[in-house]
């Protein structure tokens, strides 16, 4: 009896390490195919923005969003929120060190947003291009920010200013579950 459990042990034991052979060789075969498609969406294809909390007290997501839309752009992944003073000092880590640090992290706290990651070919570039400036004085015509922020600290949206940050900003507002790309 002994040397029957030991011959059915060894029979699991081999088919275990078999299936484990087997998924780990189709894993690296698969491996590529995951990096290529992570860096497709890394290089160009998604931009993160938030409509802050100015715009959305003045009313103005809805027409945010359809020049969003009118720009070509597909939203992937959307949601109402509110960030904390911090979540919010941790998004705008990047500029601690700067004098308008905590006024960013006050007014990005005092109510709600619409966080959204975008897709569209060169969508980092082209969304700067749509949001206009960060001063709307500056901002060219029928930008967003020319059409709704009215200042610079209260300018309407974010939008990422580089691929890299894009991927970084949507990953802290959202989780691969969320984003539908």
């Amino acid at each position: 009896m002994n040397r029957s459990s030991n011959i059915i042990d060894c029979k699991s034991n081999c088919f275990l390490t078999l299936l484990l052979n087997i998924l780990t060789i189709n894993f690296i075969h698969l491996q590529p195919l995951f990096k290529v498609t992570y860096k497709l969406y890394k290089m160009s294809n998604i931009t993160f923005t938030m409509i802050k909390p100015d715009a959305v007290r003045n009313g103005h997501i809805g027409a945010i969003l359809n020049k969003m839309n009118e720009g070509g752009f597909k939203i992937v992944a959307m949601k109402y929120t509110r960030l904390s003073k911090e979540k919010a000092g941790e998004f705008y880590e990047v500029h601690k060190e700067r004098p308008f640090y905590g006024e960013l992290v006050d007014f990005m706290s005092s109510g709600p947003i619409v966080a959204a990651v975008l897709q569209k070919d060169n969508a980092v570039e082209d969304f700067r291009t749509l949001i206009g400036a960060t001063n709307p004085a500056e901002a060219a015509e029928g930008t967003i920010r020319a059409l709704y922020a009215t200042s610079i600290g209260e300018n309407a949206v974010h939008g990422a200013d580089s691929d890299e940050n894009a991927l970084r900003e949507a990953n802290f507002h959202f989780s691969g579950t969320e984003m539908f790309m």
